[in-house]
């Protein structure tokens, strides 16, 4: 008698993501830069009130966080692949400005 075999995932992806056709699985992509990897990062906005005690108060309260995102300046731009062909890929300014890459 053969044995069933578990059902294990092969990926670990959204399950809505197959519900689409499969040439828009492309256009489904992360703002992170292709050159360097920067991506979005977790932050938060600190209100604060009251007077520092450096210019004589008693000091300054937290008054609320809010949760942020701090977002890589990326830029979607054509660059020359190895091969000598062109393509569209998200690259960080900062990449731009350093010459890391070179735009078709």
């Amino acid at each position: 008698m053969p044995c069933a075999e578990p059902k294990i995932p092969l990926l670990h992806v959204n399950p809505d993501l197959y519900s689409r056709p499969f040439n828009q699985l492309e256009i489904i992509m992360a703002r992170i830069c292709a050159v360097t990897g920067r991506r979005p990062v977790k932050g938060s906005i600190i209100n604060r009130k009251g007077q520092s005690k450096k210019s004589g108060g008693i000091g300054t309260h937290v008054t609320s966080i809010t949760k942020r995102k701090f977002r890589p300046n990326l830029q979607r731009i054509r660059i020359k692949t190895a091969n000598g062909g062109t393509k569209r890929v998200w690259v960080s300014v900062k990449a731009i400005k350093a010459g890391l890459v070179e735009k078709a």
